[in-house]
């Protein structure tokens, strides 16, 4: 028994060029300040002068699809993080790698901060899930950037329920 399929309509607003300068969906970048959370508290405690306070700033890229930050092993190195555990990492394919967490990273992007652990994975800084649920950013994927949350656009909002 053969089935017949019938070829997809396309609507025409869908099939319809680009306007000149109209962006398509790609990835989105964002500049993020990482600094090591530990540093910071010693700084707060007068331990550490502020110029010794570990940080890196980077082009991240942002990835709805990943649930925890990831930075390289090298970017993890120069901000003196400690590696204080493992997890397993699973992949869009649905392989699976056990990976190291780093210490707290504190990450700051457009104003707004979180404290995280990271896993350490990749050749890039990647922000995911729980740093834009904590700094309450959404993905403006037509325009690659992240936008605060128009319900509250003044400061991060987190929901307790």
């Amino acid at each position: 028994m053969s089935v017949k399929i019938k070829p997809a309509k396309v609507l025409p607003e869908l099939n319809r060029e680009k306007p000149k300068g109209e962006t398509t969906m790609g990835a989105v970048r964002v500049q993020v300040k990482l600094t090591n959370a530990v540093d910071e508290g010693m700084l707060q405690r007068g331990l550490l002068k502020p110029e010794q306070v570990r940080t890196y700033t980077a082009d991240a890229l942002v990835d709805t699809g990943s649930v925890m930050p990831m930075l390289p092993i090298q970017v993890a190195q120069q901000l003196g993080l400690r590696l204080v555990g493992k997890t397993k990492a699973e992949y869009a394919n649905g392989s699976q790698e056990v990976v190291d967490l780093t210490d707290a990273v504190g990450i700051e992007i457009k104003g707004r901060s979180a404290i995280l652990q990271t896993m350490v994975l990749g050749n890039e800084v990647l922000i995911g899930q729980m740093v834009l649920e904590q700094m309450d950013y959404l993905v403006d994927c037509n325009n690659r950037r992240l936008i605060g949350n128009p319900a509250h656009p003044d400061q991060p909002v987190l929901k307790v329920k």
